[in-house]
Parts: C-alpha cells; structure tokens; sequence
C-alpha cells in the first residue's frame, strides 16, 4: 500500500507521537505497519529482538504497530558524548564514531546502509510510517543529508510536515519552510498537519486556509493537544529542561540531570506512580535533602558525569543523604558511578583515564570496547521482571558477591551494599513491572499502585489513534502513502 514520511517544521513539534499514533491507528484498522527512522540521535535507546539497539521512539512506534521492535527499524543511531563526538550505531551494532570535524562526509556514506534497511521493511508492511529528524528547514545540513529529504528523495516517499501550534509562529514555520526548500524537495510534500493545538480548532480556520494558499500545499487536520502522551516514554532530553509541578505524593525521588543522561526513560513508572513525588535536578541545583530515595541514571559518557556530578557538588548531597539513612539505586552508568573507580584504559568515551566513583559500593568498573547489547529477564527482591542491558564496561568487587538481580536463572547481576542501602544494576527496563517497581518502592518506605506501566503505554496509544482518527483525513493520507515509489 505504501509509504509516508512524517518530517517537522522543527526538532520537539510533536514527530514521535504522530508517527506513533499514526502507526496504532493503522494498525487498528487491520494493516501490517512498520515505523522507520533513517537516522536518529538520542541517548535513549532500547535493545531489539535481533540483538542490537535503536532509538527508543522507535521502540514504542514498534509498540503502536504491535510488533517486536528491529534494528532495520534505524538503521542509524547516534549517542551524543562528552567530548563533542557522537558513537555510531549502524543496523544495531557500534560502528566508531562521528566528530564534528567528519559529521557531515560520516552521515552522507551511511545512505546506503539505511537504504538496504528501508527495502527490507518495504517488503514486510502494508504501509511503513517514517519519522523525519530535526527539520527540513535546516538547509545547512542539506548537503549529505540522510534524515528529511535526502532519505525521501532516495527512497520516493512522499512527505506531511507537521508544524507545532503551541509553540508559537506556526503559519511562518509551515510557509517558511516552503520558502526555503528546494523546490525539488519541497515537490516531496504533500500537505501538512498542525500539531499540539489547545482550544476549539474552527479559531484557526482561516490560519489553515493561508497555510494552503502561501504554502500551495492541502492540510490534512489539525491535532489536537494529546494529554494521553504524557505516559508514553520519552526519547529527548529537552523534555527534561521543563519545569515540571511538584507531585503530591508522600515519597520524594531524586534524580539529578547529568549532562549526557541516557535511558531516563526508566523513571517514568515512578513518576507515574500517585503516592511519589519525582524530582528531577537541574544543574545549579542542590539535591533535595528530603527524599528518600536518589537515583542516578544511564549515562552515554561515565567518567565525564562523574566529574559532572562532583562539579555540581552532588556527591556531597548523596553522601549527606545516605548518612542519613537514605536509599540509593543506580542504573548502568549510575551503577558505575557508585562504586570506587571508573577506568577508560582504551578511551572508549573520551581520553584515556580513571576517576573515582562515590565509593558507596565496593566494586570497581573497567570500560572494554565490548559492548552488551540483550534482553534479560531475572529474579530481583523476590520479584520476576523483564528488562534490558546496554552497557560497556565489566564491574566487579566484593560487594558483587550480594547481587541485586539473577539473570536469565544462572548469571547475577548488579551489587547491594554490606548496609543494603544502596543498590546498583545493569538492567533498563525492570521498573516497568508492578511486581519489582513495588518491592523497590516497600525497600524505600513506598507504597506503589501496582499498574502494569506497559499497559498504560499501550491505553495511551490506543487514545492517541481514536484522537488522530477524529482530527486528522487518514484516508487522505493512505491515498498519499500509496504514491510512494521502490527505492
């Protein structure tokens, strides 16, 4: 049936969510849908069914299609670092890295490998729902571009620009964008929508009827703001510059903003849970001396937050709290960072180097150019879960010998302190189940509701399509879809 291509009039407008709701809403329908991202760049990220990792929209569009996510979902992944570079992951597997100095010639030699991915999944779906990067509009990046245009002229995918009404400016974003494309690329698109719009949508009537006659472009409906993505998991961390209100829960939980957080997406079934109150930390920020629990995060580049964390004088607060008696829990690079030392012999994130960790546990971390990519499913605090590991690094130490998990029934993972207040682990993904997310809460002095997190996803996907059905012409856009043409 075809192809359509969802690209933005800018970065955060609302891509994800679209193509997401998109996909579930087609997929309700009866069709076989797949979603595909050329390239992305996030340090959220999950594990597929074939061993490797993609972007973590990309997962949960796989969610809305009620499929089991694939590498050939994005083929291209980059993960920000420490020293202005980015790790490259090609078809799930790291392939070096990308620097500012080689970006541009880097990027464009990738089209091919995302092209063998995009006829794969051309083969397998009804339809396939692509997710642009960034905007078009971007015209500096034009030039080896395998993200927006590059990849839709390559490919003959026609495009919807969606534009971002909350923001501000969107008539200007739509038509500019027009007016700044080449005009083979703006041939590309076939219409546009209006995203996150608040009120009744008759006041913007006649701002649609301008974006038509400026842009020569039809629209294809006006969305409005979907309060049912707020439960469905994050993949950028500008969501994280927000100011979020204070949560009337009676269990505080603190994490602070490293600079290159990666999976904090983790935290998203406490914050969901009535009876916490999530605190995210900015920098300039001390952590609250009142929770009860801290959690440090994934990190893309270790060492680098580490030094991060002490600049900010965190380590002074999480010492200070767990000498009061508060609980601890790390995740991956979080599980490193509360140990002694973190060692980069082979400067796989940066310089060769070491750093000294917190000490909160007795363990010490060797970074090794391997990188464990796999899904995992264990035994922890007496709870069944399921989860994933994306790590470099092997970590070992006395404190090893009380692991915090057992894995797949013969491997332990993680570490729990001798005074069993802190506790580390390489596992993403467990606080999704109920089980595991109550007993972690009961260790801490919570109570947890006891909802199934992935069934809450799923809810808001399924309210996202119904709202998508009644605000946006899908027929209009299966017509489109079908005009795609073979790679």
């Amino acid at each position: 049936m075809g192809a359509l291509m969802v690209q933005g009039t800018g970065s955060d407008v609302g891509k994800s969510v679209l193509v997401a709701g998109i996909c579930r809403a087609l997929a309700n329908r009866g069709l076989k849908v797949l979603p595909f991202k050329p390239q992305n760049m996030s340090n959220n990220a999950a594990v597929t069914v074939d061993g490797g990792e993609i972007g973590r929209a990309q997962a949960l569009q796989a969610m809305a299609c009620r499929v089991a996510p694939h590498t050939d979902m994005n083929p291209v992944l980059l993960k920000p670092q420490a020293d202005h570079t980015s790790q490259l992951v090609v078809h799930g597997r790291v392939r070096g890295t990308l620097g500012s100095g080689n970006f541009r010639e880097g990027r464009g030699a990738l089209l091919g490998d995302v092209l063998e991915s995009w006829q794969r999944l051309r083969a397998r779906a009804d339809v396939v729902v692509v997710e642009g990067a960034g905007s078009p509009a971007e015209i500096n990046l034009r030039a080896g571009d395998i993200a927006n245009m590059g990849f839709a002229r390559a490919a003959g995918v026609p495009v919807i620009l969606a534009g971002d009404i909350d923001r501000g400016g969107v008539i200007a974003a739509l038509v500019g964008t027009r007016a700044v494309l080449d005009p083979e690329d703006a041939a590309m698109i076939r219409g546009f929508v209006i995203n996150k719009f608040r009120g009744d949508p008759a006041l913007f009537a006649d701002g649609y009827r301008q974006i038509e006659a400026l842009a020569g472009w039809r629209g294809f409906g006006v969305v409005p703001w979907l309060a049912a993505s707020a439960r469905l998991p994050s993949e950028d961390a500008v969501v994280l510059e927000r100011a979020v209100p204070a949560g009337a829960g009676a269990l505080r939980v603190a994490c602070p903003i490293l600079p290159r957080i990666a999976n904090f997406d983790d935290l998203d079934p406490l914050k969901a849970e009535p009876g916490v109150d999530l605190v995210m930390v900015p920098p300039g920020q001390p952590i609250p001396g009142d929770c009860a629990l801290i959690v440090l995060p994934g990190s893309k580049a270790t060492l680098a937050d580490m030094a991060a964390l002490r600049a900010q004088g965190w380590d002074i607060d999480i010492l200070a709290h767990h000498r009061r008696g508060g609980r601890i829990l790390g995740i991956c690079g979080g599980y490193q960072m509360l140990g002694r030392t973190i060692a980069d012999p082979l400067g796989i994130e940066g310089p060769p180097g070491e750093i000294a960790g917190l000490g909160l546990l007795d363990v010490s971390t060797m970074l090794t150019a391997s990188k464990a990519l796999r899904r995992v499913s264990g035994q922890a605090l007496g709870q069944a879960f399921t989860g994933f590991e994306m790590h470099m690094g092997q970590t070992s130490g006395a404190d090893c010998a009380r692991p915090f998990a057992l894995l797949d029934g013969t491997r332990a993972d993680g570490a729990i302190s001798g005074d069993g207040r802190v506790i580390g682990s390489y596992v993403h993904g467990g606080l999704s189940e109920p089980g595991l997310r109550g007993a972690l809460l009961a260790w801490t002095g919570g109570v947890s509701d006891g909802a199934d997190h992935g069934a809450v996803v799923d809810a808001a996907l399924d309210e996202i399509a119904a709202e998508l059905e009644r605000h946006l012409d899908l027929d209009g856009l299966l017509a489109v879809a079908a005009k795609a043409r073979d790679a």
